[in-house]
């Protein structure tokens, strides 16, 4: 069976629709047919084997209407300002949601962008952007590109110094506030508060000093209670809204004792708790701080991959040369490329050869030949040869340019991250309201007048004031965070924490990651008679001149084992091929086997060692000297120490690895057996590993991708966890939720096992919070003395808050001994 919409067009009344359906419900095959005359739309169940859509438009137009040709689905993107929770991004979605029209809505809280697949036929963006208004929050005019990112970061980073300014302010009165309301209560302390502020002597000079203290901490809070009681009017509590009610209800019933005392009432003074208001909204805006610094780095990463292409090339004109902004190079001009410049587009080679290094892009370490009729990709560094390319990609088109998209599109998905606090939040919330209204109400009904049932009604709020509930999550996070920068592991805000223990499978990339990222020599052969010293010191000071990544390797080797480099004379060399020179009196040639054949050199006596080394995925490079093979040596990128034990720790783990890379499978499956690897994903595209991410992901699995290049970038921001290599390109750190600042595998396992201890900490912290405050709220409503028990006084209520705020700050200090199993 399939349903389908379909947009009618003719229809002026109800007996339109009616007519409508009774002529499509004729057909053989349809099961229901219903038409909303409002919205002019019939949705029709059928059996698509035995009708089709030209049929049933057919019947539509035998009706007398007609059938509106389906506008193609939008989408668009909305920065939305305001939002400070999982609570916030989930209101947005379902009042925009709501609208006609809006097919589906997904809000990244992180990247503070609201993407929306829409029918423009039904709705405008103006009907989104007054939707999300409705809804408390502000849209931006524009969505943040590469073009405006310095603006958005500018915006982002003022955010940030805000933060950080009222942070400070709160802290430098809330201390004070904290002495007074200690030193009094717990005189063993020894906090000795001076005579002329005693609060026994003095309770309303005291109890004024304490409001001029707390002042400045609301002031600099003041946004909790905007957006907080702001998200409760529109029937849709967040975090802020926790606070702003818990904060609130402390302060408010110490408004009341100051009053009190005012009219001489002065035991009162025992009943302030100003400083409970004042030290949790300076703990929050610390929180709200340091999770600022996290978002404003959101950016970075477009605007470094913007970075990479060059701002201007050579356009060849007929027999003149031509610099020209990149953005005005057409499809089709031919544009030449000096040794050591980027390309600037993509294109292919016309004329020349050289080698290209094209690592910023594909990972991979070894230079590529390129030769008339081969590709060249825009951002790539030319080697020492000079090319003339026709370019086929500009603009939006190109390499770089689509993996910008990627990333933007990945940056914007919304990661499936359960938050727990606000999702209870909701429905805890208004619960609690409901609860202190009706104790208050029956109390009065009781006649035990308006102050007990005040009383009764602030002990409710203040009892269940779910302070905790706002500490126990970002405090967990805090300290998890902190202990993984101990460990060497950069961890970039909470929402990785908090997904990295549900990773199921890990993806490797190769280069760089798995291995070293720079070729080496890996093994040497001679032909008997010839000594291993001799070949190698030939061919490094053959190449001591050479720029070439397979020559700096072998010129190493020979450094590292104390061979001297001998005069080198004549030399020349062969692009693609190898290189050749006289060293001392003897005529050495370098290179491959085709360059071997080119000058009649017989290498079958190395054949056996040069396929040991293509199984292996070596690279083969023949040393001749005067005419004779003397020997064969291998370069490869090499593993890796801790590669293998860390892939086998998260085999222990119960996590499937598998790698991905853009070589050749021969090389990727022999790295593959030497480290484990349970499946290999080889000559995979830059742009495609995102999609092979993807596609892991389709099948189910949380995954983790692993890399340190900028082709690995769209992918790290795809996958449910990036993380990158902290030696690997700054794009792939921006790009990534989590950073290896020790580039050592096995801290892949040590971000997992501290986000599984973390997660952990964060569920017991939300049960202390609950604990306190669930089981406090009858006995605050009156229940005990309704059966001739005491009374709760709202300072015990509020000495149980604040046991359960301490209870979780303990509990999270707990993570302090975290240490990972190796």
């Amino acid at each position: 069976m399939k349903t389908k919409d379909l947009a009618i067009t003719g229809m002026t009344c109800a007996a339109c629709a009616i007519a409508v359906e009774r002529s499509v419900k004729k057909l053989d095959g349809v099961v229901s047919a219903a038409v909303n005359p409002a919205t002019e739309k019939l949705t029709v169940e059928y059996d698509e084997t035995r009708v089709d859509d030209e049929a049933l438009k057919a019947s539509i137009v035998k009706a007398g209407y007609g059938v509106a040709q389906p506008s193609p689905a939008k989408t668009v993107v909305i920065p939305v300002r305001g939002m400070t929770c999982a609570a916030c991004s989930a209101a947005i979605e379902r009042a925009l949601c709501k609208l006609a029209g809006v097919t589906s809505a997904s809000v990244n809280l992180t990247t503070e962008k609201a993407t929306i697949v829409y029918d423009p036929s039904l709705v405008r963006v103006s009907a989104l952007k007054h939707a999300i208004i409705a809804a408390g929050y502000t849209p931006l005019d524009v969505e943040v590109t590469a073009a405006n990112v310095d603006e958005d970061a500018q915006r982002k980073a003022q955010d940030t110094r805000s933060l950080w300014q009222r942070f400070i302010v709160s802290a430098l009165f809330a201390a004070p506030l904290l002495y007074l309301a200690m030193g009094s209560m717990i005189p063993w302390l020894g906090w000795r508060i001076p005579s002329w502020l005693s609060p026994m002597d003095f309770p309303l000079r005291y109890a004024l000093v304490e409001v001029a203290l707390v002042i400045p901490c609301i002031a600099a809070g003041y946004r909790f209670y905007i957006v907080g009681f702001r998200a409760i009017w529109h029937r849709a509590p967040n975090m802020d809204s926790l606070i702003a009610m818990g904060t609130s209800a402390a302060i408010l019933y110490s408004g009341y004792s100051t009053w009190r005392i005012a009219q001489g009432s002065f035991g009162a003074v025992k009943e302030l708790y100003f400083e409970t208001a004042g030290v949790i909204l300076t703990l929050i805006l610390l929180g709200k701080s340091l999770e600022s610094v996290s978002k404003g780095r959101t950016s970075q990463a477009i605007k470094k991959l913007m970075n990479l292409a060059p701002k201007t090339a050579i356009v060849v004109q007929g027999d003149r040369e031509v610099e020209l902004p990149v953005a005005e190079v057409e499809v089709g001009d031919i544009i030449r490329v000096r040794p050591g410049e980027k390309v600037p587009v993509d294109g292919e080679v016309v004329t020349g050869a050289t080698s290209i290094d094209e690592s910023m892009l594909t990972g991979e370490s070894i230079p590529v030949e390129k030769h008339p009729g081969d590709k060249v990709v825009g951002a790539s560094i030319n080697g020492n040869g000079s090319i003339t390319f026709r370019a086929t990609h500009v603009g939006a088109d190109t390499v770089l340019a689509q993996i910008v998209k990627l990333v933007e599109d990945a940056q914007g998905s919304k990661a499936p991250i359960a938050q727990l606090a606000d999702v209870v939040s909701g429905y805890f919330v208004p619960i609690v309201f409901v609860i202190a209204l009706l104790s208050a109400v029956a109390w009065l009904i009781a006649g035990k007048g308006s102050v007990f049932a005040l009383t009764i009604f602030i002990s409710v709020l203040t009892i269940a004031c779910p302070c905790a509930l706002g500490l126990a999550t970002p405090t967990a996070i805090m300290v998890g965070t902190g202990k993984g920068a101990e460990h060497g592991v950069l961890i970039k805000g909470g929402a990785a924490l908090e997904m990295a223990h549900k990773v199921q499978t890990v993806v490797f990339d190769k280069t760089g990651t798995i291995t070293q990222g720079r070729p080496v020599v890996a093994d040497v052969v001679t032909v008997p008679g010839v000594e291993r010293s001799e070949v190698l010191g030939l061919a490094a000071s053959t190449e001591k001149n050479s720029e070439h990544p397979l020559g700096t390797a072998i010129v190493r080797a020979a450094q590292d084992e104390n061979t001297t480099l001998q005069p080198l004379e004549n030399f020349a060399a062969v692009p693609g091929r190898g290189i050749e020179g006289t060293v001392g009196l003897t005529r050495v040639l370098l290179g491959n086997a085709a360059f071997m054949a080119e000058r009649s050199v017989d290498v079958a006596a190395l054949g056996a060692a040069v396929d040991r080394f293509a199984e292996d995925g070596k690279t083969s490079m023949f040393v001749a000297r005067d005419g004779k093979a003397i020997g064969v040596i291998a370069v490869a990128d090499v593993v890796k120490e801790s590669s293998a034990r860390a892939i086998q720790t998260l085999h222990d783990m119960g996590i499937e690895v598998a790698m991905i890379t853009g070589d050749n499978r021969r090389t990727a499956e022999a790295i593959g057996r030497q480290v484990g690897i349970d499946w290999v994903l080889a000559e995979v595209l830059p742009q495609d590993k995102a999609l092979e991410v993807k596609k892991l992901q389709a099948g189910g699995r949380r995954v983790a991708m692993v890399g340190d290049g900028i082709n690995d970038a769209p992918a790290l921001a795809q996958a449910d966890v990036g993380i990158a290599i902290g030696n690997g390109t700054d794009v792939a750190i921006e790009s990534a939720d989590i950073v290896l600042m020790r580039s050592d595998l096995m801290d892949v396992a040590t971000a997992i096992q501290l986000s599984k201890a973390t997660i952990r900490n964060i569920r017991q912290n939300l049960f202390w919070a609950f604990g306190y405050n669930t089981l406090g709220i009858p006995i605050a409503a009156g229940l005990l003395y309704a059966f001739g028990g005491p009374k709760l006084n709202p300072m015990i209520g509020a000495a149980a808050m604040s046991l359960s705020s301490v209870s979780v700050l303990t509990n999270a200090l707990r993570l302090r001994g975290f240490k990972p199993r190796r």
